[in-house]
């Protein structure tokens, strides 16, 4: 996204492609705070357990995937949003092509 285009509306779903065999991303935002980034994973492809040292909010944009963190499964799908904690194991096991969009923050989240 470009500075003078701040205002327009985006469609997540249209603004990535899968790409076969693939995990493809597009930097949204990126700044001292945070970033966010979409990102779809072809069929079968996923990423492995690591951790960050930064809360993340994954939210569903097509398709659903097995999101384990700290050994706890969780399914997200379209629409769904899930908070990653700092420091805590985490992985990305697609079911069938799947998009989301991560919001990592840089600094500490407040929680209600």
């Amino acid at each position: 996204m470009s500075q003078e285009n701040t205002t327009q509306v985006y469609n997540l779903k249209q603004m990535l492609q899968f790409q076969e065999n693939s995990v493809v991303s597009r930097m949204l935002v990126k700044n001292s705070a945070g970033n966010v980034i979409l990102f779809a994973f072809d069929g079968g492809e996923g990423l492995s357990e690591h951790t960050a040292p930064f809360d993340a909010l994954v939210i569903g944009v097509e398709g659903r995937a097995e999101i384990p963190i700290g050994g706890v499964s969780h399914i997200v799908k379209e629409g769904d949003a899930l908070l990653m904690p700092a420091n805590v194991p985490h992985a990305v096991h697609p079911q069938g092509g799947f998009k989301m969009l991560l919001v990592m923050i840089r600094g500490e989240v407040k929680k209600d």
